[in-house]
């Protein structure tokens, strides 16, 4: 059965809520969701709430040649699902599951657009045959196993596995699970008329079909490693963050490769990425005039230098455009010297007049107080801090609570560059009132 062919695969006309068959109009300036007509809804001008007929419009069809100008590309798509479906080699059942095309046209067709097509040519499968060639007089070692682990239901160890037996190679839920079920009333009879006969024998191959499917998806499950998927994820954590979006993109095509060839072809590309950066590192280096490693090494820590005094400079200017009251501008130059020079900065710093504490910040007229409640305007007095910085401080802590699912106090220090003291008065705040969690 050519399912590219199921007009129950393609959604409804809006119009007459029949299914669709190409070609069929998309409008082009409503949705989401997608608005489709039918040919004869769109010729008598079907409108609908925000549509219009004076709408522009796409003609939805595949009945056009993309590789060959005899093969269409929807039986293009057709020939790939049905090679998945039946197996490379499998011409006559590929042909048969086709209708449209014989043996020969679909292995002629296939090998010349698929396999020696030089656009289409792998260097994986060159990498397979040189590796197959290699081992191929080599005796397969022995080797005894452990008995496999049979977690319990519901454990820890079962839920990492998804439920997975592997004492029995099984899934305590398979993929589609209830396929058995459309067997359990049929009972073959001498006296069944042909078309019932016929009508029990296509039920029975539609279930083959599906278990099929089902040993095709554990295949996959078990050739890549996927039944664990918590060490999955960690291998792919392994990748820098460029290499992790090319596995995302290209994990789709893994069940085609195969899960050597798809690792080999990952892995090149995290060398071609290292190779590229540590290029551009050395251009960096030949661009500012360093000709050997020594000067390298000194560049880079007075790079790192740099961008740390350009870090404070930058944070000082935040606070200092926000700050009008100078006694607190002075008193905050003073406490970041005292965390420079590595003192404790907890302790109030006095005044001429003999005063331990600073009095609560005034908050009239400053920037960012009328978006505060009562509470965070009176945690600012407290610990004289403008509202423009709490406002971003705050920020700043809401989304890494949210990235990390919590936060704990340190990261909050390692978020917010100001006094220890005050990033803990605002932290113990923010807990209180519900706004962030404890990591």
């Amino acid at each position: 059965i050519d399912h590219l062919d199921d007009p129950s695969d393609k959604p409804p006309c809006r119009g007459c809520s029949s299914y669709l068959m190409e070609p069929y109009i998309k409008c082009a300036e409503c949705g989401p969701p997608p608005f489709f007509l039918c040919l004869q809804c769109f010729t008598r001008g079907f409108e609908y709430k925000k549509h219009q007929s004076d709408h522009t419009y796409e003609i939805m069809t595949s009945d056009f040649p993309v590789l060959d100008p005899s093969w269409t590309a929807q039986e293009e798509m057709a020939l790939l699902e049905a090679v998945m479906d039946c197996g490379f080699g499998n011409w006559q059942d590929v042909a048969n599951q086709m209708c449209t095309k014989t043996k020969e046209e679909c292995e002629k067709h296939y090998m010349k657009h698929f396999i020696n097509n030089p656009l289409f040519a792998s260097t994986l499968l060159n990498l397979k045959q040189a590796e197959e060639a290699k081992t191929a007089d080599t005796a397969i070692p022995f080797h005894s196993t452990d008995d496999p682990p049979r977690p319990t239901f519901d454990s820890l160890l079962s839920r990492d596995m998804a439920g997975y037996m592997p004492a029995r190679a099984d899934f305590i839920e398979e993929f589609d699970n209830y396929a058995e079920w459309d067997l359990r009333d049929i009972d073959f009879v001498e006296d069944d008329s042909d078309i019932l006969h016929a009508l029990k024998m296509a039920v029975v191959d539609i279930y083959h079909s599906r278990l099929k499917e089902r040993q095709r998806r554990k295949k996959i499950i078990r050739d890549h490693g996927l039944i664990n998927l918590r060490k999955f994820q960690l291998m792919e954590r392994r990748y820098p963050k460029e290499v992790q979006d090319l596995y995302e993109t290209m994990r789709r095509f893994a069940r085609i490769v195969g899960p050597v060839e798809h690792d080999k072809f990952i892995e090149s590309h995290a060398l071609e990425f290292e190779l590229r950066r540590e290029i551009k590192r050395l251009q960096e280096y030949r661009t500012a005039g360093i000709t050997n490693f020594c000067s390298a090494r000194t560049y880079d820590h007075l790079k790192k230098t740099r961008e740390e005094e350009r870090l404070k400079r930058t944070m000082l200017s935040e606070v200092l455009q926000y700050i009008q009251d100078s006694s607190a501008c002075q008193q905050w130059l003073r406490r970041q010297a005292d965390i420079d020079s590595g003192l404790s900065p907890s302790l109030p710093v006095a005044s001429n007049s003999g005063r331990r504490s600073a009095p609560p910040l005034n908050l009239t007229g400053l920037p960012g107080t009328e978006k505060l409640n009562e509470k965070e305007k009176e945690l600012c007095q407290m610990v004289r801090l403008v509202p423009g910085a709490y406002l971003e401080y705050k920020s700043a802590l809401l989304n890494e609570c949210n990235k990390q699912g919590g936060l704990r106090l340190a990261q909050a220090r390692a978020l917010i560059k100001i006094d220890v003291n005050k990033t803990r008065k605002i932290y113990d705040f923010l807990i209180r009132e519900g706004y962030i969690t404890k990591g």
